[in-house]
């Protein structure tokens, strides 16, 4: 592969991306090249296109982790994967050393390299990781649906954590990708989901989707909560919004001894009514990025229809149109998930 040349995003800060040529990458022992097929992009990169994480990517960085493929090559201690077959990777690369990682909490590693943001990412036609970072794929799984499932892994985990049973009342706070994506897997997990979202497109997506809404701008959410559960209040409650009119309501609605998932990364320290913790004995429960169960979870969702990936993936652009895409996704009020092709045979 040495002597090949591919076509790769580079993001060079100001909001732009210059589409290159550079040579192939080839496997090292302990790793896997992967041909993309598709890269979705999601909120973290968004993050990267409008250079608030300049500091960490610098100019010269391929970005991108939502990814599906094809294995195109591997490096002579892999024995985990052949050629040719259909793969996702889990971006992240664990120390192995640090007090997270001793404990079996690698996902959360004291010193975890994000691919993609803290290595070069899956804009790119050839993409080399780590074998240890691989899931195969069901043959027959479409490979635009493939590239949700590292979304689709962060509700698994989310819901996973939050404990939901069948039956509980669930408020989702925010109707975005993740918010949407978190209700659909806390809807096949068998919980009542309600979606809270000023968003009037992204209401309309989830009403699609089936879900009851409410627009907390024009409606009561507290009082609509608590007509749906008699009072109760919701069992299990998602901040998906990293807005404080979210983390006001995420007390507000909760039931007694309810959980409520932190989902959203909050830019500011937000303020929390940290009363209605001890009055109603509350829990608060951070969730962040996933694990190989979690991984395995979406998979299986996304093959058997549980996520529906055709409402979810609103556009698609060539790899070459990339500029283009950050540019309509940033500015469009209805988009929910943009995906790149990135391989021509995709």
């Amino acid at each position: 592969m040495s002597d090949q040349t591919i076509t790769a995003a580079y993001y060079r800060g100001d909001k732009r991306f210059s589409v290159e040529q550079r040579a192939a990458p080839e496997p090292g022992a302990d790793e896997v090249t992967i041909r993309i097929a598709y890269c979705g992009i999601c909120g973290t990169d968004m993050h990267v296109y409008h250079g608030n994480m300049d500091a960490r990517v610098g100019f010269d960085r391929v970005i991108g982790h939502e990814m599906s493929g094809v294995v195109e090559a591997i490096g002579a201690n892999v024995a985990t994967v052949k050629p040719g077959q259909k793969v996702v990777v889990r971006p992240l690369d664990h120390c192995g050393e640090c007090p997270a990682c001793r404990a079996g909490h690698s996902h959360i590693c004291h010193k975890l390299k994000f691919l993609g943001l803290d290595t070069d990412g899956a804009m790119q036609e050839l993409w080399t990781v780590p074998a240890h970072t691989l899931h195969v794929l069901p043959d027959d799984l479409r490979m635009d649906h493939a590239a949700l499932i590292e979304p689709v892994a962060v509700a698994c985990h989310d819901v996973r954590l939050s404990g939901l049973q069948p039956g509980e009342d669930v408020v989702v706070i925010g109707g975005g990708p993740i918010g949407v994506l978190v209700a659909m897997v806390a809807r096949d997990a068998g919980g009542k989901v309600l979606i809270s979202e000023v968003n009037p497109n992204r209401l309309a997506i989830a009403e699609t989707l089936g879900f009851d809404t409410v627009n907390p701008i024009e409606g009561d959410l507290q009082a609509v909560v608590g007509a749906r559960t008699g009072g109760k209040g919701a069992d299990v409650v998602f901040e998906v919004s990293g807005t404080q009119p979210g983390v006001d309501a995420m007390t507000a609605v909760a039931a007694t001894r309810a959980r409520i998932v932190m989902v959203a990364i909050h830019a500011q320290k937000p303020s929390i009514d940290l009363f209605q913790f001890f009055w109603r004995e509350l829990k608060l429960i951070g969730a962040r990025v996933y694990e190989p169960e979690d991984y395995e979870k979406a998979i299986a969702l996304i093959a058997e229809g549980g996520i529906d990936a055709d409402t979810v993936i609103t556009d698609v652009s060539p790899l070459a149109d990339i500029q283009t895409a950050f540019e309509a996704l940033d500015r469009s009020p209805t988009a929910m998930k943009s995906l790149i092709k990135v391989g021509e045979k995709a």
